[in-house]
């Protein structure tokens, strides 16, 4: 049912369509308008059978198919409703309506008797529900409105009744109740109520031992008990299995909600009350069932005239449907051409009277569905309008060719053929199929010609003309053969064929199965005009089975050949460590792939942590052949972890390299190698420092790896050892004030790991640490070169050498009014006494100290002495030179040049001439340039040369064309 107001007939049809149909019940209040829908072309309505006259009644109107009631009355409109639709194509009808009206009548108007009760009883107050129709709700009041009785575990109102239960009557339930009921509208009707012993639940409110439930609604099962103590409410299924997880408990429990119930909610259900005082348990049985729905439905068919039709329709439900059928409203008559069976219904030799609407009709107990089909039966005579015979077929010679013939008609004609004006008859070689295609078999130039095709029935003839043309068959002359070819050669696969030269020809290549993509895989595959497959530097993926096809519009044909590919083996498999010592390796794989060439042998790779890349190693035996899957990797380091990997070679190559095998350390072993370059000397007072170069982590062949130490002075017996325990100590440094400075002693580094010690390195001879020199140099002297140089010189110091070796001096040099901290430091090496200072400023004042220094150290400072730099020299040159030259003379003229006040006096000027020859640098000539000084005071400057140039000073003459370069400062 629809709810209330709710409407019907949802499905609409369009013109000249055939109608399809749903419906549905409805309550209506009193009136409110009622409206039922029904869109189709042509439709009417019958009431309890009878049909509606629209136009006899003001109250009822159609507006698009649908009935509209105004002011609708129970006596008058109360019934089942149910819609009759008509268009061109047939009638079917709706599922039925009903329409009922919903109402609820007053309570009668009588007092209800005072309730009294002992505290502690149970108690019930009973509502009686005045008549009514449609679905109500209950709930008490409790003294006055809005105060409603709230469900618990004591109190409860049942929906099915709408009486009121209290398990355990307290003092606080004293008072007036009113029982309220709604539907459009309530009436409320008054009741009073007054300690008991302890008694077992008593149960007042059940469902029903049988509980029909329909599928996809929520069942609702009900249960309260009286008692003292309140009693609790459970809920389990007799059989066992557990309630649904989509089961809801209500309030005090005593309501069981199931919603869209399904068939494995179906089953024994109980309610179980339970007190101190004992048990109550109330039982029910919920059953399935489904109202009818369509797992298929039926469809419309156009059939031709005399053709068989059949219908079948099936639908799910509980208890299962049965099913029966109408024609245009009516039931088929089952004759000899209609059978009827359940959900089946089929007509054979269809006639035209046989056309219109159908409808199968699915129902149990619980409800009916309609599912509507239309059957349109075809008459015609021959058409071949659409359906042309193929104005031109091809075939080749000894081929096979099916010329179709289907023309529309109804009912299914007769066929003929014809070639030319012949009538073709049937034999051997030529037969007319059973749908009217005409079929020729090993055909022969003779058969090419113009063929027709007669359709007829007893509507009409037709007849529809095409050409059969026959050409020659395509043959393969040079076929592609199979190969053995080495990687990286190239190929050619020959693919020649002769054809009917007025056919257009394809040729297609195949590569095991796939076709061969010219332009993806244009490196290595390239196809000629003529047909045939070149390969180019072939590889190990290009074995295979190739395939050359060759298409005609007539035929089709392929020819293959298989190539095989030798190539380098493939990578070794499973490689695996079996065993290992200190310095060997036990190994094993399997053979790969051999490449259609057999593997002459193998070779064993190793890595470690150390290692740069893969390394060969060597192995027993030394040589491995390609029958030999098992070998010993020697010569390993202990205590080093390795993985392996085998590399396959035949007479082709080397192949690929196997997977690494997995990482395996060497067991322990005593160390061997022992530390380099030892040596040492140096460090502070009273120290004697030892170094050397640490052993690699990979040749220190176990762990807890460490250095001893050992040394005595030069001539005695008794060593001193000491441990280092640190593998990557590379210095030890032994402490002794009575260690004599700068003796001789011997010493050896040994090793040692956890197997135990190993050798000792070759003894060297490292000294002690030196002192710092105790004495400062003497005498020191400084002078100025410069404005930008100085000369310090310095005695060695008194000291015997053995208390303090000297290997040179430091010289400190600062500017007055600078910190002595900040000073230039510049050393000399060995027994130099004297240095020069340069880069300092001009006509400054600087001090100067001199300290010796060894390994140790430096010695105290000298006293410092003072040195002031020279003024600079003038900054500014003469000017105005002015000079003339004859065959023999230079004269030379120039302004004098006054220093600044912090620049050095004018002592002369400085005059240069040069020689420069035209094709020749000066330092080949061997003579670059002459000087001469002149007196401060003079400004004027002589040069004679002999007329033949420098012959007198220079070993060459002046060569002609020389040209002279004067200068003065």
């Amino acid at each position: 049912c629809c709810g209330i107001l709710g409407g019907c007939c949802e499905s609409l049809v369009a013109i000249l369509n055939p109608p399809s149909l749903t419906s549905c019940c409805v309550f209506k209040a009193p009136g409110a308008p009622a409206e039922f829908n029904c869109g189709v072309l042509c439709c009417r309505w019958k009431l309890n059978g009878s049909s509606i006259d629209v136009g006899m009644d003001y109250r009822y109107s159609l507006l698009e198919g649908s009935l509209l009631i105004n002011n609708p009355n129970k006596s008058q409109d109360a019934g089942t409703y149910q819609c009759v639709a008509t268009n061109p194509f047939g009638t079917i009808v709706s599922r039925e309506a009903k329409l009922q009206f919903a109402y609820l009548e007053n309570f009668k108007t009588r007092s209800r008797s005072t309730v009294s009760v002992r505290q502690g009883q149970g108690m019930v107050l009973l509502c009686g529900p005045p008549p009514h129709s449609g679905e109500l709700t209950y709930a008490w009041i409790f003294n006055e409105y809005p105060s409603f009785v709230q469900q618990d575990s004591r109190r409860f109102v049942s929906q099915e009744t709408g009486n009121l239960y209290i398990a355990k009557v307290e003092s606080s339930d004293a008072g007036n109740y009113t029982c309220v009921v709604t539907n459009t509208g309530d009436q409320q009707q008054g009741a009073g109520a007054t300690h008991a012993p302890q008694y077992e639940p008593k149960i007042e409110v059940q469902f029903p031992e049988t509980v029909p439930s329909a599928k996809g609604t929520t069942v609702k099962l009900e249960c309260f008990a009286l008692g003292n103590p309140v009693p609790t409410i459970s809920w389990r299924r007799a059989d066992g299995k557990q309630l649904p997880r989509k089961a809801r408990r209500h309030r005090s429990s005593g309501l069981l909600e199931i919603p869209n119930f399904q068939q494995e909610d179906a089953g024994l259900y109980e309610c179980v009350a339970e007190n101190v005082r004992g048990r109550n348990v109330a039982r029910g049985q919920l059953t399935f069932y489904a109202q009818p729905s369509w797992t298929q439905r039926i469809s419309d068919v156009r059939a031709a005239i005399e053709e068989r039709v059949s219908w079948e329709c099936r639908a799910s439900g509980r208890p299962k449907p049965s099913y029966r059928w109408l024609k245009d409203w009516g039931a088929p008559a089952a004759t000899g051409r209609v059978q009827l069976e359940q959900g089946s219904l089929s007509i054979a030799n269809v006639s035209l009277s046989d056309a219109g609407m159908y409808q199968c009709v699915a129902e149990n107990r619980h409800g009916v569905i309609f599912a509507s089909a239309e059957l349109s039966v075809i008459a015609i005579g021959p058409d071949f309008s659409k359906t042309l015979l193929k104005k031109i077929t091809l075939v080749k010679v000894g081929g096979e060719v099916i010329i179709e013939c289907k023309p529309k008609a109804s009912p299914r004609p007769t066929y003929s053929w014809k070639k030319g004006k012949d009538i073709l008859r049937e034999n051997e070689r030529i037969t007319v199929l059973e749908d009217g295609s005409l079929r020729i078999v090993n055909v022969t130039k003779s058969d090419a010609g113009s063929y027709t095709c007669v359709a007829t029935n007893h509507f009409g003839t037709a007849s529809s003309t095409g050409s059969l043309l026959v050409k020659d068959p395509t043959r393969v002359m040079v076929s592609p053969f199979s190969m053995d070819v080495t990687v990286g050669e190239s190929i050619v696969l020959p693919c020649q064929v002769s054809h009917d030269h007025s056919l257009d020809i394809v040729f297609t290549w195949t590569f095991n199965g796939h076709l061969i993509d010219f332009e993806k895989d244009g490196d290595h595959f390239e196809r000629d005009s003529a047909g045939d497959l070149m390969i180019r530097s072939i590889q190990l993926k290009h074995a295979g089975k190739y395939v050359c096809m060759v298409q005609t519009s007539v035929d089709k044909l392929s020819a293959a050949a298989d190539l095989i590919v030798r190539g380098p083996p493939g990578p070794p498999e499973a490689v695996t460590i079996d065993e290992v010592t200190d310095t060997t390796a036990q190994l094993s794989w399997r053979p790969g792939a051999d490449n259609h060439s057999p593997i002459t042998m193998y070779v064993v790779q190793a890595r470690t942590p150390f290692s740069v890349g893969w390394q060969a190693v060597s192995t027993v035996p030394e040589v491995i052949d390609g029958r030999t899957f098992t070998a010993t990797v020697v010569g390993l380091n202990p205590w080093v972890e390795y993985e392996f990997r085998v590399v396959a070679a035949n007479l082709i190559g080397i192949g690929e390299p196997s997977s690494p095998s997995e990482k395996r350390r060497t067991e322990e072993a005593l160390p061997e190698v022992t530390p380099a370059n030892v040596s040492g000397g140096g460090g502070s007072k009273s120290e004697l420092v030892i170094t050397w170069e640490t052993v690699p982590e990979e040749l220190q062949n176990g762990g807890g790896f460490g250095y001893v130490v050992a040394f005595r002075p030069l001539g005695t017996v008794s060593w001193m050892q000491t441990v280092v325990a640190s593998p990557d100590a590379a210095r030890y440094v032994f402490r002794n004030e009575s260690l004599p400075p700068f003796s001789p002693y011997e010493v050896k580094v040994g090793v040692y790991n956890n197997k135990g010690e190993g050798s000792f390195s070759p003894v060297t001879v490292v000294y002690s640490a030196e002192e710092e020199p105790t004495r400062a140099p003497t005498t020191v002297l400084a002078r100025s070169l410069s404005a930008s140089d100085v000369e310090v010189s310095w005695a060695p110091p008194w000291e015997n050498q053995h208390k303090g070796r000297i290997q040179g001096y430091e010289v400190r040099c600062w500017r007055h009014g600078e910190k002595e901290e900040n000073a230039k430091r510049i050393r000399t090496v060995g027994n130099q006494t004297s240095t020069r200072v340069s880069n300092l400023r001009g006509n400054a004042l600087y001090h100067l100290a001199v300290r010796a220094y060894n390994t140790a150290g430096t010695g105290p400072s000298s006293a410092a002495v003072n040195v002031t730099t020279k003024k600079p020299p003038p900054s500014q040159p003469p000017g105005n030179i002015v000079w003339n030259s004859s065959d023999s003379k230079i004269i030379l003229n120039w302004d004098q040049v006054k220093a600044l006040d912090n620049e050095s006096e004018v002592r002369g000027y400085k005059v240069s001439i040069s020689m420069v020859l035209p094709s020749f640098p000066s330092s080949e000539l061997g003579y670059s340039s002459k000087s001469r000084a002149c007196p401060v005071y003079v400004s004027t400057f002589s040069l004679q040369l002999p007329p033949a140039g420098f012959h007198s000073c220079l070993p060459w003459k002046r060569p002609k064309g020389c040209s002279w370069l004067l200068g003065c400062r």
